[in-house]
């Protein structure tokens, strides 16, 4: 009898999100996107085998590629949240095609040296920076919620695909007629993805609200993940693994040329083994979540992905290093996908883009800061002293799961509730005017003081995470069982929004569990600033 772990969830197909058409017809243009991007940097990485230091340029090619995400993916996700997203991916699809086509031309005419092959990898990470977030805060709005974590999978199982297949295509082309017509069909590829995001027309078009103000927007994004421990867990859960996991996709091609003499078609073969792998975990997925819990799976992945990295680093037996990359593929896309899918499910619509984005910052950061480290350290003391930290760093990272496990994120509420009371104001304030002081006034009972107290911990992170950026809760020293709760937001602008949609059946579960200790419905006071009257107002709109 096969034993089922009893956190396991309801198993839902690998393949079923490919059964909405919308969402099929895209993921199909994307993996042609995604094969054109492993086409294009093994290209770079090929280019530059044979320039003096190679070691640190073959790894700079990877930094090149996510810095910009690490520099502009939280940006980025201020735009997705704040503009129709469609357009906004079938804009940054076009300078990807530019780009690329820059890339092809440039090197047809022999015009490449290292330095403007990285600045055009940087431009070209730019544009991905900008895709991430966009194109991660769509799915939601393709599948249902709980076809999430396959629709993650199906994403990471994309990626690897064009592992498999990008690497081993332009291997062959390299071989037989040079990197340029490499980046030519990557062009090919983004304008592929381009048409598609244009044939697609949402039935439900997302209703875009009045944009924040860009500044605000960052600030709310970056408040609300500082106030979200779930979302710190996991984030960095994700930066313990890439950071060591990182050695393998910036060192793999000098591992093919150095220690097992392989050319760029050998090297294609290596990553092959690792998308074969990833597919595979990419399947296997749904099956593993209802043997294992998340964190037990996370300790096995973390210990096989470490082992490869011994294997590779120490054993230039290439039989026996096709054989160790499929584990380590499986490994990573489980633990990415696992990641990647809780943010999506646990991160509430108005701040879902920026949430990600931030998820983008660590996973480009961890794998760009990473490749440098690695590429350094093997250039001073060799490929198998880097692959060995890597390794035991890696296994290391899998103790670390006990300690720092990922959270159980079922039964948290993440809908949209709109719960608070209409505003009644003398007047109505410039959306501008700002900060606002906004008080709560409870009588609470001696006997309920302790799970008052504890109950407003919880009201506590509702608060920072929807806006505010100082909170306080204050016992009134005249009557001693009135508590008043103090919070600052930043402007009128932002309290409006708290109360028009940022809000979620997790926060009103928790607000509702305090007010229930009180007797009787607490006191709402909003304090604005003395000039912001409507004197003020019709001055501004005069000025």
């Amino acid at each position: 009898m096969t034993a089922v772990n009893a956190d396991a969830e309801p198993a839902v197909s690998a393949w079923a999100p490919l059964r909405i058409a919308v969402y099929r017809n895209l993921w199909l243009a994307l993996l042609a996107a995604n094969v054109g991007t492993w086409m294009q940097t093994v290209g770079a990485q090929w280019l530059l085998i044979d320039e003096p230091n190679a070691s640190t340029l073959v790894s700079l090619v990877q930094t090149a590629s996510f810095l910009p995400v690490l520099l502009l993916a939280l940006p980025a996700g201020a735009l997705a949240d704040a503009f129709d997203r469609r357009h906004l991916l079938i804009s940054v699809q076009l300078f990807l095609v530019v780009v690329a086509a820059a890339l092809a031309l440039l090197t047809a005419t022999g015009r490449m040296p290292p330095a403007l092959l990285l600045t055009l990898t940087f431009a070209f990470g730019v544009g991905q920076a900008l895709t991430l977030p966009a194109w991660a805060a769509v799915i939601p709005e393709l599948v249902p919620r709980d076809h999430l974590r396959a629709a993650s999978a199906l994403g990471s199982i994309s990626v690897n695909v064009a592992r498999a297949v990008g690497p081993a295509v332009a291997g062959v082309l390299i071989a037989q007629v040079g990197a340029a017509p490499v980046f030519a069909l990557n062009a090919v590829a983004f304008l592929v993805f381009t048409v598609a995001l244009l044939r697609w027309r949402p039935g439900n078009a997302r209703a875009v609200e009045v944009p924040e103000p860009f500044t605000a927007a960052l600030r709310a994004g970056g408040r609300y993940v500082r106030h979200s421990p779930l979302v710190r867990r996991l984030l960095r859960r994700a930066l313990v693994f890439l950071v060591p996991g990182s050695v393998l996709w910036a060192l793999l091609p000098l591992v093919a040329s150095r220690r097992l003499g392989m050319d760029s078609g050998g090297y294609g073969l290596l990553l092959g083994a690792l998308g074969v792998g990833a597919i595979l975990g990419g399947l296997l997925l749904p099956w593993v979540r209802t043997r294992m819990s998340a964190n037990q799976f996370l300790l096995v992945a973390s210990a096989l992905y470490g082992g490869t990295l011994l294997v590779v680093g120490l054993v230039p037996v290439v039989p026996l290093v096709l054989l160790a990359l499929l584990p380590a593929g499986l490994a990573w896309v489980n633990v990415l996908a696992n990641v990647n899918a809780e943010i999506q499910i646990f991160l509430p619509g108005w701040v879902r883009a920026r949430g990600l984005a931030i998820y983008q910052v660590v996973f480009a950061g961890g794998q760009a800061v990473g490749a440098f480290v690695w590429g350094v350290v093997a250039d001073v003391s060799g490929l198998v002293v880097a692959f060995v930290a890597a390794g035991a760093l890696m296994l290391l990272g899998a103790v670390t799961s006990q300690v720092w496990p990922l959270p159980d994120l079922r039964g948290v509420d993440k809908d949209p509730a709109t719960y608070w009371p209409r505003l009644h104001l003398a007047h109505d304030p410039d959306p501008r005017v700002g900060p606002v002081l906004v008080t709560v006034t409870y009588t609470v009972r001696p006997e309920r003081e302790r799970q008052f107290l504890d109950a407003m911990d919880d009201v506590r992170g509702s608060r920072q995470r929807t806006g505010a950026m100082r909170w306080g809760l204050f016992r009134e020293g005249e009557t001693g069982d009135r508590f008043v709760e103090v919070y600052l937001v930043p402007s009128w602008d932002e309290h409006l929004r708290q109360h028009g949609g940022r809000l979620t059946g997790a926060d009103q579960k928790a607000e509702e569990r305090a007010r229930d200790l009180a007797d009787g419905a607490p006191e709402v006071r909003h304090l604005l600033p003395a000039a912001a009257g409507p004197a003020m107002t019709d001055r501004r709109e005069e000025g």
